[in-house]
């Protein structure tokens, strides 16, 4: 078992010399424009697909590519490296991402985008089958779900992964409404049931783990809450957003909403986090990008560190891939950010480092 865990982790040791400093990534804020930052990438080990990119996509597109694709090998050699008795718990997370190509194909026909418009954005390998586990769905598959003529074209083609069960559940509620966000909770929650259900505690440690991802469904249920707050839109449909599993349960995050101060949601989840000092620059600016950019540092400063002086485990790997995926949010972040003129200074207030 041991032995296992030692393997892993020295597999995962030497893909974590990969990872970007924040030096590098101060780098990437300092650049000009993104060309710059495509250039700037070149010499890490995004470079093979940067340059394999840019012979068909411009920046900032060659960018979200390149680091897509890295981030699909990325968490393929990171699979192979994991203990057996962990792999099952690491598929059950890395099946978030066919979650976020669902919901982008979804959203992307409901607003008539094509392929061209959209398969940027796609977390997978350019002509090849993602293959992080059995269900994953293959970027030809991909393709042929942006190609469906409609939302429910494309729900009927997913019933074949186990997603188009769920999806169809909510199509009357889309007909009805309009609203996307019926497919997103409904996909997530599936996610999310699937996800806890791995992390059974087999070793000791994956407790951590469990809180980890319960505060991520928190996360993304308070900044739910504050968009729905902004847009005006009733307790009764912010009722069917809310995503299952996160610290703070439905009915703490409907009484959070019907009450009209901010700082009670901030009360009711300072048993686990204190998201005080971001609500209120929220409140004073109306900055949900910053606000959730707060929420991303506290999460990591408060996880990251606890990941890492768990001994060698499964927890080791999950703490690999997590540093990847913030690495991967680092690089869009800055991206967009210089996309659309934002300083330096703020660049740098974006970036997450674990």
């Amino acid at each position: 078992m041991q032995s296992s865990y030692g393997a892993s982790f020295g597999t995962i040791k030497v893909l974590s010399l990969g990872l970007l400093t924040k030096a590098q990534l101060e780098e990437l804020a300092r650049a000009k424009d993104v060309g710059e930052i495509a250039q700037r990438l070149e010499p890490t080990w995004y470079g093979p697909d940067i340059e394999a990119a840019q012979a068909a996509y411009k920046a900032p597109e060659s960018i979200e590519i390149a680091v897509n694709k890295h981030l699909v090998y990325v968490n393929r050699t990171a699979l192979q490296a994991a203990p057996v008795f962990g792999k099952n718990a690491l598929m059950a997370y890395l099946a978030k991402w066919d979650i976020e190509n669902i919901e982008l194909i979804i959203a992307a026909k409901s607003l008539g985008r094509t392929l061209e418009q959209t398969e940027a954005f796609l977390v997978s390998s350019r002509n090849v089958p993602v293959g992080i586990s059995t269900s994953t769905i293959p970027l030809s598959e991909l393709h042929a779900l942006l190609q469906q003529p409609d939302v429910e074209a494309v729900i009927n083609s997913l019933l074949k992964y186990g997603y188009g069960a769920v999806l169809l559940q909510q199509l009357g509620e889309f007909r009805k409404s309009g609203d996307l966000g019926v497919f997103t909770v409904a996909l997530q929650n599936l996610y999310y049931s699937r996800l806890f259900q791995e992390l059974r505690f087999l070793q000791g440690d994956e407790g951590v783990l469990r809180e980890y991802m319960r505060t991520e469904v928190t996360k993304r249920n308070v900044l739910g809450l504050l968009r729905a707050k902004e847009a005006g839109i009733g307790r009764e449909v912010f009722s069917k957003h809310i995503v299952e599993g996160g610290l703070l349960s439905a009915a703490g995050m409907l009484d959070a909403y019907s009450s009209p101060e901010p700082a009670d949601i901030a009360k009711k989840l300072a048993p686990w986090m204190d998201i005080g000092e971001p609500l209120e620059r929220y409140v004073r600016d109306h900055d949900l990008t910053a606000f959730e950019v707060a929420m991303d540092h506290l999460i990591v400063g408060k996880y990251i560190p606890k990941f890492k002086s768990l001994a060698i485990s499964i927890t080791s790997v999950f703490a690999f891939v997590l540093q990847a995926e913030f690495e991967r949010s680092n690089i869009r972040r800055i991206t967009y950010a210089k996309q659309y003129g934002m300083t330096e200074e703020y660049i740098k207030s974006t970036i997450l480092s674990g």
